[in-house]
């Protein structure tokens, strides 16, 4: 299964980011892509990166909402599966949201990011409520999927709720900005997740520079043995594909063995303090 990875650049102007995001899908379908991911915040300015202020709220959509409709219809257009993610409003709160979209059009849930940070250029905790959503995993024509939204893949805690619900797929809306960490270790980090969890993972990051942050791109895709299967250019537009085989999750070594093995009576207790 071949997998796109759009990694655009928003402006201010949401409708001409919405129409870039309708292009890079057509783009990504006649290239045999059946999934497609887009960044975190992926038609609007990265809004945390300086602290909430008043009318916040104004800035986020409802989900089903116009952005879903276009995207909705254009899944079954083409016949793929598409995850999004927005600034989602839902009466007096608001969520940094993944809306997953099957290969027929239909909406098949939102995943809410559900630990939310704050500090310098990513002051979240005045934009976004927690979510309550949980851990989905979705079932898709793409194969069973589940998000991590950027911040959500630090927590070993719910990439193991994500492939203890069966998603052979995690995929990464993310923000993240060059130097952010030490060289290397977002990429270590999935690996290191994939290999434990016997899934492939699919970071999808925004690029360009913004108001207050340099946005790195470099977008990747690793398998359930820890590799790097595919790279996206840093700091520039692209559309980066990988071919997936999903079958391999099930014979990864966590699928056999680490999973298996696990003795959740033993140290749950430590994971609920």
């Amino acid at each position: 299964m071949r997998i796109a990875l759009v990694q655009q650049q928003p402006t201010d102007d949401r409708a001409a980011s919405v129409a870039r995001g309708l292009q890079a899908l057509d783009a990504a379908a006649d290239a045999g892509a059946r999934l497609v991911v887009f960044p975190e915040l992926a038609f609007t300015p990265f809004y945390p990166q300086r602290r909430a202020g008043p009318g916040v709220l104004d800035l986020a959509e409802p989900i089903p909402g116009p952005t879903t409709e276009r995207f909705c219809e254009a899944a079954a257009r083409r016949g793929v599966v598409v995850v999004l993610n927005l600034y989602e409003r839902d009466g007096d709160r608001a969520f940094d949201t993944s809306p997953v979209i099957d290969a027929d059009g239909t909406l098949l849930g939102r995943t809410r990011m559900v630990h939310i940070t704050d500090y310098d250029g990513f002051h979240e905790k005045g934009y976004y409520s927690p979510g309550d959503t949980g851990a989905p995993v979705y079932d898709t024509a793409a194969g069973r999927l589940g998000v991590a939204i950027c911040y959500d893949r630090h927590y070993p805690e719910y990439l193991r709720a994500l492939a203890l619900g069966g998603a052979d797929l995690v995929v990464v809306p993310q923000a993240g900005t060059v130097g952010e960490w030490p060289e290397g270790l977002y990429e270590a980090e999935l690996r290191v997740a994939s290999f434990q969890n016997g899934f492939f993972m699919a970071l999808a990051n925004r690029v360009g520079r913004e108001d207050r942050l340099h946005f790195a791109g470099a977008s990747f895709v690793t398998d359930p043995d820890g590799c790097v299967v595919a790279r996206a250019p840093e700091g520039r537009e692209a559309i980066l594909y990988a071919d997936l085989d999903l079958g391999r999750c099930a014979t990864s070594h966590a699928r056999r063995l680490f999973l298996r093995d696990r003795r959740p009576a033993l140290y749950g207790p430590w994971l609920s303090r």
